[in-house]
């Protein structure tokens, strides 16, 4: 396949090598099981690729979002899920922005070399949805620490996770001046918590994503663990969620050129009625079209990169290149099943598997609809319709 110039080319090529030992077998085997991929998270922290964006004061590689893309780009590339730890790549960003001295350099090393897993991202709650300002889950100031209260869903990888960052209310949101303020970030020990006010209940999905159910009762977290200021905690989460989707944008776009690779290969080896089905063009221009939408999508993950990367403004184009980067990944991947046929919906050639996984970022971590909510009104001045 003929690629557009890409960045980092020895971070890709380092990556592709690793991945090659995490073959489909592999992660095949996990599916069915739903187990964690332990192996694939080790060898990836070993290797340095999880600590890129931090910075080499805190044991890190000191690099921008761009380098992030590539590791994350290759791992789907190769027919891996970069989904089981990129979070340790861009959550740990709330410490090292808005974090005191003692608390990036007591966590930011730790997280670098992966003695300590930050991959748990507490934001979602069942009656909240992608509405942050109504959740409910209450801090409660008690002297030296805060009294936690609540339940969040859809929260990935909490149980393999030993901090997870957590927002929640410190003010009700009836008495808050606006309904962003009074929310606040606690960075919550997991060890310490489960157990002692922190229950985990795992949510089988249609795809292996780790994806649990928590639920808070009285849970006590130290006051020191409180990151920036009290009531101030919806800003700092979205610098980490314009991260997330410029990031889960480069999952989308590796996922794409998984599909677009295997649909390509099996369209010039595939013989039916004595010719390749590739010769078709009603075979081969799905999978060109395939080509041109992820390629454009790309250019715009890039765009979105550089502009966080050089601290622009970048909230509407992180959603812009997460929504088009998802759909060009589904229709790369429907062609892909198209293109194999029968043997598409087959286990062993991972077509199915890599379906399911990327049919996940239309609607996570932010729906279409709301990606074109905020375009409307953000972007181009519409009225509001909610």
């Amino acid at each position: 396949m003929i690629d557009t110039p890409q960045s980092f080319p020895e971070i890709r090529e380092s990556v592709a090598k690793l991945c090659a030992g995490f073959p489909g077998e592999y992660w095949r085997a996990l599916d069915r099981e739903r187990k964690y991929p332990t192996e694939f998270v080790r060898a990836l922290t070993e290797a340095g690729f999880l600590s890129v964006l931090i910075p080499e004061e805190y044991g890190g590689s000191g690099l921008g979002l761009g380098a992030a893309i590539a590791v994350l780009e290759e791992i789907h590339r190769s027919g891996c899920n970069g989904g089981a730890c990129h979070a340790q790549m861009y959550t740990m960003g709330t410490i090292l922005k808005h974090g005191n001295a003692a608390q990036k350099a007591a966590y930011l090393p730790k997280i670098a070399s992966g003695e300590l897993r930050l991959q748990a991202f507490g934001v979602t709650e069942p009656g909240a949805g992608t509405d942050t300002t109504r959740i409910s889950t209450f801090a409660r100031k008690e002297g030296d620490h805060y009294v936690v209260s609540g339940q969040k869903i859809w929260i990935s990888r909490a149980e393999h996770s030993d901090l997870m960052v957590l927002l929640c209310r410190t003010t009700p949101r009836d008495q808050a001046a606006k309904p962003s303020d009074g929310m606040s970030v606690l960075l919550v020990d997991m060890r310490q918590a489960l157990g002692n006010g922190l229950t985990i209940r795992p949510v089988r999905t249609m795809l292996n994503h780790a994806t649990t159910e928590l639920f808070f009762d009285g849970l006590k977290v130290p006051a020191e663990n409180l990151i920036g200021e009290e009531g101030k905690g919806f800003k700092y989460i979205l610098d980490g969620m314009n991260a997330e989707r410029i990031l889960i944008a480069s999952e989308c776009i590796g996922d794409g050129r998984f599909f677009i690779d295997r649909a390509s290969a099996y369209a010039k080896d595939r013989q039916v009625f004595g010719r390749a089905i590739g010769e078709n063009q009603g075979v081969q221009f799905p999978i060109a079209r395939a080509f041109v939408q992820l390629s454009a999508a790309a250019l715009m993950v890039d765009h979105a990169a550089n502009l966080f990367d050089t601290g622009q403004p970048c909230g509407s184009e992180a959603n812009m290149c997460k929504m088009l980067a998802s759909e060009a990944s589904w229709f790369a991947a429907d062609t892909a099943i198209q293109t194999h046929g029968g043997f598409g919906f087959a286990e062993e050639y991972d077509i199915e598997r890599k379906f399911r996984e990327t049919r996940l970022y239309q609607v996570a971590p932010i729906s279409t609809n709301l990606i074109l909510s905020h375009v409307a009104t953000h972007v181009l001045g519409m009225p509001k319709s909610f």
